[in-house]
């Protein structure tokens, strides 16, 4: 399924390990613990969607990169897992852009709503999921896109 990359409505920015985001993109799906149904619920099909990564994996080096972008794809939520087990995440089909490129979030402190004028923005991240503006979202999707042979020539 082919996407017009202008088409969300809203837009969401997930905390998530690297390593958990890579296994997500991989599946083609957004999870998130427990805590997020709700908000999971709340997306719509064509809702974008950018991964924040803090860490490459929980006990890992720090990255502060965005490192995946896309739209959900459908307005289904699943809750996966065994019943008896803690761990039951709820999950949305996620179309990732496959022309994404991991990007560093330093050179757009400045300029995110997000973070702009704030020197503890990374607290509201703890959240895990959370809204951000579509001008955000463009920001994050340009600083993300894989330079052209064009561009490259510069």
């Amino acid at each position: 399924m082919q996407y017009n990359w202008y088409v969300a409505i809203r837009y969401w920015l997930g905390v998530v390990q690297q390593e958990y985001v890579l296994r997500s993109v991989a599946m083609g799906l957004a999870q998130m613990n427990f805590a997020a149904r709700e908000i999971l619920e709340s997306m719509n099909e064509s809702d974008g969607l950018v991964y924040y990564s803090p860490k490459t994996e929980f006990e890992g080096e720090r990255l502060r990169q965005f490192t995946a972008i896309g739209y959900v794809s459908d307005n289904v939520v699943v809750q996966v897992g065994d019943s008896g087990s803690e761990y039951r995440p709820w999950r949305r089909r996620v179309q990732y852009d496959p022309a994404a490129e991991p990007a560093s979030i330093r050179p757009l402190l400045k300029v995110l709503d997000l973070t702009r004028d704030d020197p503890d923005w990374g607290r509201q991240l703890r959240r895990g999921l959370l809204e951000i503006s579509r001008h955000d979202f463009e920001l994050i999707r340009a600083q993300m896109r894989r330079p052209s042979a064009d561009d490259r020539r510069r």
